[in-house]
């Protein structure tokens, strides 16, 4: 393939997205392969715990029992081929599981098994790491060269366990263009390509921050890019449907929660980002180039999850005059009371609790969070919520049942030098080692260039909310936030950073940053990109927070006032950006 274009569909962001992607891209997207991201890093967890109640589950279901089952016999009549990571901890179950379908249907399908992520018999070896107790999973996140190989073999479809969000399309890309191993430039864009389309629509105006000029969210298109054998590609979504791929758009996928971006660091190469340019090429057409590549490190990062006792959320509405207090005080009295019960049992108390009211004075929602080491004590904790109906606050109401507790999952994370994993492909009852290089030095961390000095401070300034002159994105890094803040015009971004500044992101963010926060630059496409350190109370399931994740980081950040040039806004601070979409 390496004299065309390769054309690449993103049909599935996680496990539990639409399950309209993949029929779209099919039916109109012209994909030459269609790759889907199914894991979250806690997702191998439920995976496991399934797979311990049923040897022959742990996989993403849905691939197989939802999203093939709808499309399988168009992908082979087109001879698509398939790229998923939804084998989760048991891949071989999911190919078997596919192979029974594809007999059913009458489809002659060949699927490969890439294994070798496995890392939880290989912990005796570990010397150096101090483990949890009761871990549940320990898997290595693979690489593109597995799935590269799978393909050169022949498989239409190539099944994984963890790998890393963006190897299913860098592997393709190795594949059709035969990329060599060392060819860390195109490495590289490949890997950007992977990650601006591993989220589904957050690359064709999900999430955006104009969300309002984003049309028709029924409909949104799923992701395409079309990609040329230099690395070069254009973002772009199936004709007639809806969403928007803009350069605000794709910049604030690229931005999320890659950290450094002069240093990403991959099991296939090492990216660099600051050098990254978008152009639009045309209507929802954005064309990315200019990413560099460097060579990885010796070891794969490892995530683990280990269980930590128990969790329960109750949640009340609180209707009428000073809601927000009476639901603060609903809170309250609910964990004073259980804490009673508790002592009463000879129990001990909560690990952990949280009380969130959400809301204003004549309607707030009560969200009260808990953790504790039994799950008996959380049973009680769940049936003393429904009580305040009737015993405390007027206006309380909308209980919405009872709820459960649930097991906490927490995240571990640690490396191990890539020499100590076999990865292999399974094929037509044949296993075929991949050769994965090993023995590289490892990835120095680049110096942060000395600042500039700062532009002249501009005449009549107004103050606006950074929303006004920026875009923004969030997510999470385990127990870490990355925001990335693009300007709205390239000639704004010096004025931007003399008032975007580590310690006045912090300081807006300090009821929720309790580390450090990290400024990095990345001019290519006007950008700032902060890493907030132990901003989100544990993260995932061990956080207590209703944004576990980070999501509403941004939007926290884009409320933020800054002094601009009156000129930027249209001479008012009431009045719209003077910017337009291509």
């Amino acid at each position: 393939m390496a004299g065309r274009t390769v054309r690449v569909g993103g049909a599935s962001g996680f496990w539990g997205d639409s399950c309209v992607g993949a029929p779209q891209l099919v039916a109109h997207g012209e994909v030459d392969f269609l790759v889907f991201d199914y894991l979250a890093e806690l997702t191998m967890s439920i995976l496991a715990a399934a797979q311990r109640k049923n040897p022959e589950l742990g996989y993403a279901t849905d691939f197989v029992q939802v999203t093939m089952k709808d499309i399988l016999r168009d992908v082979a009549a087109q001879g698509i081929r398939v790229i998923s990571n939804a084998g989760g901890v048991n891949p071989r179950a999911c190919a078997a599981a596919l192979q029974a379908l594809a007999q059913e249907q009458g489809v002659d399908l060949k699927i490969a098994v890439v294994t070798g992520d496995d890392v939880l018999p290989l912990l005796p070896r570990l010397q150096d790491v101090s483990l949890p107790a009761r871990l549940l999973t320990a898997n290595a996140y693979l690489g593109a060269l597995p799935i590269r190989a799978a393909l050169d073999a022949g498989a239409q479809v190539v099944i994984t366990g963890r790998c890393v969000d963006s190897a299913v399309t860098l592997g393709a890309l190795m594949h059709a263009f035969d990329w060599a191993e060392d060819d860390y430039d195109r490495l590289a864009a490949g890997s950007l390509a992977g990650h601006i389309i591993e989220c589904g629509c957050q690359a064709t105006g999900g999430l955006h921050t104009d969300w309002e000029d984003v049309p028709d969210w029924p409909h949104i298109g799923y992701p395409v890019i079309e990609c040329e054998a230099d690395g070069s590609f254009v973002v772009s979504k199936p004709p007639g449907t809806g969403g928007r791929v803009t350069t605000a758009a794709v910049a604030e996928q690229m931005l999320y929660e890659i950290g450094d971006p002069r240093r990403y660091l991959l099991p296939d190469v090492t990216c660099v980002f600051t050098t990254v340019q978008m152009e639009q090429a045309g209507p929802d057409r954005v064309r990315v180039s200019g990413a560099r590549g460097l060579p990885p490190g010796p070891q794969y990062k490892v995530s683990a999850t280990h269980a930590d006792g128990f969790r329960c959320t109750g949640q009340l509405t609180i209707v009428g005059i000073d809601a927000a207090r009476k639901a603060q005080r609903t809170g309250e009295a609910i964990l004073q009371r259980t804490r009673e019960l508790f002592a009463q049992r000879g129990w001990g108390d909560y690990s952990r609790t949280r009380i969130e009211v959400l809301g204003g004075e004549q309607q707030a929602v009560l969200f009260v969070a808990v953790m504790h080491a039994q799950k008996e004590a959380l049973e009680l904790f769940a049936r003393e919520i429904a009580p305040a109906g009737t015993s405390w606050s007027p206006g309380t109401t909308g209980a919405g049942g009872r709820p459960s507790p649930a097991p906490v999952i927490r995240q571990f994370s640690f490396l191990v030098d890539k020499d100590w994993l076999a990865p292999q492909v399974h094929l037509d009852g044949q296993a075929l080692d991949v050769a994965i290089p090993t023995g590289q030095d490892p990835v120095s961390t680049p110096q942060q260039r000395p600042e500039g000095a700062a532009p002249a401070t501009p005449p009549d300034l107004v103050e606006v909310p950074l929303v006004r002159v920026a875009w923004a994105r969030s997510g999470d890094k385990g127990n870490h936030s990355n925001i990335g803040v693009i300007a709205r015009r390239p000639e704004w971004l010096p004025w931007l950073r003399v008032q975007l500044t580590e310690t006045r992101v912090q300081q807006w963010l300090a009821h929720l940053v309790a580390g450090e926060v990290t400024r990095f630059d990345v001019p290519g496409i006007h950008a700032l990109n902060f890493l907030c350190t132990e901003a989100l109370d544990g993260g995932g399931m061990a956080s207590l927070r209703n944004d576990p994740l980070g999501k509403g980081m941004a939007q926290l950040l884009l409320a933020m006032p800054v002094r601009v040039p009156r000129a930027w806004i249209g001479g008012a601070a009431g009045a719209n950006p003077p910017y337009e979409y291509p």
